[in-house]
């Protein structure tokens, strides 16, 4: 079911439907981990349940934090509105944080106009009332309606300076403001440095009480730091374009980032050709709306920077990043690419070297036997095409040679009943047969496969300690729990398993009801 060689770094999860229409869209800290979690234990609750049975494509998108994927998973199921999210209501997008117009002002949650300075929207519910809190604690201001008389219980416990009783000047108090300005409109690194200098200061000067508390300042910023990677405060559209050539392929990728959020990815694969890049940008923008900066990793033909600039209407920004915040961002796309078309490859590529093959194992068939207590015998046979699950060619079988439980014989049946009608049809044999199971298993494939008279390279996996059987050897070959290849084996091994299992289980279902 996974058709991805999924990452380990946080990001979100997209799943998609046969139809290709995004089903469910989530956040992880460990992409593959979490999906997974879907396929590998039982869930009680018959929503997620259906959820995973509608699972036909797994799409991602791995971002550098946490924080990030968090804000990218609101933005995603907004843009999305997949059936199995929750579906809230849009008012909830469009919330800001206000600095008032007082002479001593507050920082408020707002999702009306009004006469202060607005900074968002923020995307996260969590992620706006932690920012919001966290920068009222670290600046301390105030959070009274009036200016009371007297000094109220923040005060007391040294979370507000109390303007109130005069405790603070108005200079001093817009200070700890513009600090919060600062923040919010992305520049919280530029600050971090000049509380570092600031702290420098006090403590050459022996003022540690006041040095601790913009230590503690420059610790409370570092989180928020984290969030201006994907989420930037800006007031026009961007889309950042990076690509790799690879055996005269192109695998270009294309992030949208609308008024400094990501929102959306695109990727396209072409065969490489010369000026290909001022092509797709061509191509591309004729049925797209343009952006008001494109950031790039080369300089643009300067007659298609005016054909853009024409079509727009308006000037068009070309951004070549060196360091950065937007060259940190190019690096994601490059990230993502990689991930996205080089995962599957390069674990083919391990399994070709782990099992000493003469060419690599491009199109690979597992089968595998199902049942309960020797009723309703099914055999599955799942196919995996470049290193993803090809489900157009899932094959499954209801066992006709015996009733019981004889797991050779089932494996016999199947395998013939495969190769000999493809045989008959002329068709592409696989590089690569795996059978579940071991050595007992793996005779019996063999045996089917000279009753043929077709040579396939065909090795078997037993459950238990991972062994993979080969013909010729006399022991198991053991790879290392972690080896790409081997773990390459298990996914197609699971795979096939899960889906004869699902077979059975219909099988079961009809007798139950017909009885």
């Amino acid at each position: 079911m996974i058709n991805k060689n999924l990452p380990t770094n946080p990001g979100c999860y997209i799943f998609r439907n046969s139809n290709k229409k995004v089903i469910y869209i989530g956040k992880a800290k460990n992409i593959k981990k979490r999906v997974t979690s879907y396929f590998t234990k039982t869930h009680s609750d018959s929503k997620t349940q259906v959820l995973v049975e509608n699972i036909v494509h797994i799409d991602f998108i791995s971002t550098n934090t946490e924080v990030e994927a968090l804000l990218l998973e609101n933005t995603l199921i907004k843009q999305y509105k997949p059936k199995y999210n929750i579906d809230l209501k849009d008012s909830k997008r469009y919330a800001y944080l206000e600095i008032t117009k007082e002479e001593f002002p507050r920082l408020l949650l707002t999702r009306t106009k009004s006469n202060g300075e607005l900074f968002g929207p923020f995307t996260s519910g969590y992620d706006r009332k932690y920012v919001r809190e966290l920068l009222i604690k670290t600046f301390k201001i105030r959070t009274c309606k009036k200016l009371p008389k007297k000094a109220c219980l923040k005060f007391h416990i040294n979370l507000c300076d109390a303007p109130c009783i005069n405790n603070i000047s108005k200079v001093e108090y817009d200070s700890q403001i513009n600090k919060v300005r600062m923040v919010l409109k992305g520049k919280t690194s530029e600050l971090i440095n000049q509380l570092k200098h600031d702290m420098k200061i006090h403590s050459k000067n022996q003022n540690f009480e006041k040095g601790i508390e913009i230590r503690n300042q420059i610790s409370a910023l570092e989180y928020l730091k984290e969030k201006q990677s994907v989420q930037r405060i800006k007031k026009y559209n961007e889309d950042i374009i990076d690509y790799i050539i690879k055996d005269q392929k192109v695998y270009l990728m294309l992030f949208k980032i609308y008024k400094g959020t990501l929102v959306n990815k695109e990727e396209f694969v072409f065969d490489y050709y010369e000026n290909f890049f001022d092509s797709f940008i061509t191509q591309y923008y004729d049925d797209h709306k343009i952006p008001k900066e494109l950031i790039l990793r080369n300089k643009l033909d300067p007659v298609i920077h005016n054909y853009l600039e024409q079509k727009r209407k308006t000037k068009v920004k070309i951004t070549i990043p060196k360091i950065g915040e937007k060259n940190t961002l190019l690096k994601l796309v490059k990230k993502n690419i990689e991930l996205t078309f080089f995962g599957d490859i390069k674990k083919v590529e391990e399994l070709k070297k782990s099992l000493d093959l003469k060419f690599m194992p491009s199109v690979i068939e597992c089968f595998d036997i199902s049942h309960l207590g020797g009723k309703q015998t099914t055999g599955s046979m799942v196919q995996f095409r470049n290193g993803q699950p090809d489900k157009s060619n899932y094959r499954r079988f209801k066992i006709k040679s015996y009733i019981g439980n004889d797991d050779f014989a089932g494996i016999s049946e199947v395998v013939v009943r495969r190769y000999k009608r493809l045989k008959e049809e002329n068709k592409q044999f696989p590089d690569l047969i795996i059978i579940d199971g071991g050595k007992g298993q793996l005779s019996a494939a063999i045996k089917s496969l000279k009753k043929l008279e077709i040579s396939i390279p065909i090795i078997s996996v037993a459950k238990r300690e991972e062994e993979i059987f080969a013909p010729g050897l006399s022991y198991p070959l053991i790879l290392k729990p972690k080896n790409k290849g081997l773990l390459f084996i298990r996914q197609i091994r699971d795979e096939a398993h899960r889906f004869a299992i699902k077979y059975n289980k219909l099988l079961r279902k009809k007798e139950i009801k017909s009885s």
